[in-house]
Order: C-alpha cells, then structure tokens, then sequence
C-alpha cells in the first residue's frame, strides 16, 4: 500500500509540474492573457492559475518588459562585441576589474546583455544598440579608453536592423516551444 501511495504522489508531482511549464510556456507566448484565458488553455480553474503564476513570478521571472521594434526607436545598429580579458595574478586586482567593468556596463543603457563566457578565444561578449554608425564608434572608443587595461583583443559583430535578411526577429516566444 505504501508504495502504491509513494508512485501516485509521484504521479500527482509530474502532472502539477507539466502545468506548471505549460503555465510558463504560455507566459513566454504572451506574458498579458489574463488568468482566466491561461486557465482555458491549460483546462484548470482560475485560481489555480492565480495562485501558480504568484509562485512564477515570485520564483522564477527576473522582470516583466516589452521587445520593441528597435528600428521605430531609431536604432539602426546592434552590435555583439567581444573580448579577451587580461590575466591577473592576484585575486583582488581581478575583482577591481570585474567591479569596474559592471559600472562601465551599468552606466550605458545601450547595453541589453554582457556576461562572461567562452569562445573564439575570447571571455567576455557585450550585446548592444546604437542609433547609428557614429554612436557605435564612439560607445567602442569609450569600451577601448575606459576598459583597454583590463581588456585584449577586442572584436563586433554588426548588425544592421531592418535591413538585410532577418532569419528570425529578436524574441523570447521563440522558447515557449523548448520548455
């Protein structure tokens, strides 16, 4: 008898966590249906609903946003800039580094993604946009002054927005199909 509970609540625990990424994979889609829609979706009451994307929201999502039509917005240029970042010995001057390179990061809010990383021999990638070709030279002339120290081997990749080919547009829906 008892395993017989055991392999139910097992049971019960995969079926509440398949609702619980369906509920996320639906958010991905369209993060406003209100909860009574989600609820007709997933073929579970409202307050269940209410009560998991509380628990989402709460545990799992960073921020609520938009992804505009960066073009409208007047950017014309999105660039993935990488990096090598110089050895350090000791443990304190890379951590002076590290600091310095969240406050350059954080004072630009043309930055939309910086993080380490790994590949094509660099460790560092900074996504970000730009009005036009004279904003982007001056926001890379500011990262070779202000980090140049600290950084080697600096490269973009430019993308022009709205023209050329688009493959896929810029979204996070896209991973509702991989949850």
């Amino acid at each position: 008898m008892h395993q017989t509970f055991k392999s139910l609540a097992i049971i019960i625990f995969a079926m509440k966590q398949q609702k619980f990424l369906r509920l996320v994979s639906e958010m991905l889609k369209n993060s406003k249906k209100s909860d009574r829609e989600l609820a007709g979706i997933l073929g579970v009451s409202q307050p269940t609903v209410s009560r998991t994307r509380a628990r989402i929201e709460k545990e799992y999502i960073k921020t609520y946003t938009i992804i505009p039509d960066f073009k409208k917005l007047g950017y014309q240029i999105m660039a993935f800039t990488t990096a090598k970042t110089k050895t350090y010995p000791e443990t304190a001057t890379l951590e002076k580094v590290i600091e310095k390179s969240k406050n350059w990061v954080a004072s630009r809010p043309n930055v939309i993604f910086a993080a380490d990383g790994e590949g094509f021999g660099k460790d560092l990638i900074v996504m970000s946009l730009h009005k036009d070709y004279s904003s982007y030279t001056a926001f890379m002339r500011s990262f070779a002054m202000d980090l140049g120290n600290s950084l080697d081997n600096f490269e973009s990749f430019l993308v022009s927005i709205g023209s050329g080919y688009t493959l896929r547009d810029f979204d996070l829906k896209y991973l509702a199909e991989d949850i």
